[in-house]
């Protein structure tokens, strides 16, 4: 089949249901917060399409990454508090931020479009190649919000697609 359209922004709507489906908890969408940058540490998972080209990148700061790591594991909140007051994640909330993330790739995944999946999850301060720290900085094509998941507390998420 060939490929007709490109890959979409993933709306609000969409991003909240896969984290409050995969978490099984109420989440809620705010899009007033600012872009994540990766200079202030983020989980960058990096999604290519089916050729290995630089598709999208999907950003979760320090907080939502240790909330949501938390959250799906059912870890204590008050871990989840540590490492947000921190600035450290541990490896188990970023190995649970990472199988988010990479799940999250079927938020690209439309008809006709290209197919994307995940090649990479950086960590938090993580030096991340050049095409990568450029996408993630994009002006347009890209959705930048909070989400407040139950329980946990709230963290943001930046998601861009390279058109």
């Amino acid at each position: 089949m060939e490929t007709t359209r490109t890959t979409p922004v993933p709306t609000a709507f969409e991003i909240r249901e896969l984290f409050a489906g995969m978490l099984g908890r109420e989440v809620e969408w705010d899009g007033t917060a600012r872009r994540v940058d990766p200079l202030d540490g983020a989980t960058v998972a990096m999604y290519v399409d089916d050729l290995g080209n630089l598709a999208a990148v999907a950003l979760a700061d320090v907080p939502l990454t240790a909330r949501a790591g938390s959250a799906i594991a059912l870890m204590p909140q008050v871990g989840a508090e540590a490492a947000v007051k921190d600035g450290l994640v541990t490896p188990p909330m970023f190995d649970n931020m990472a199988e988010i993330l990479n799940v999250a790739a079927s938020m690209f995944n439309k008809p006709d479009t290209p197919h994307l999946k995940l090649l990479e999850t950086f960590a938090p301060r993580e030096t991340l190649p050049a095409d990568v720290n450029d996408l993630c900085l994009l002006q347009g094509s890209r959705i930048d919000g909070a989400l407040e998941i139950q329980g946990y507390g709230s963290g943001r998420i930046s998601v861009v697609v390279a058109y």
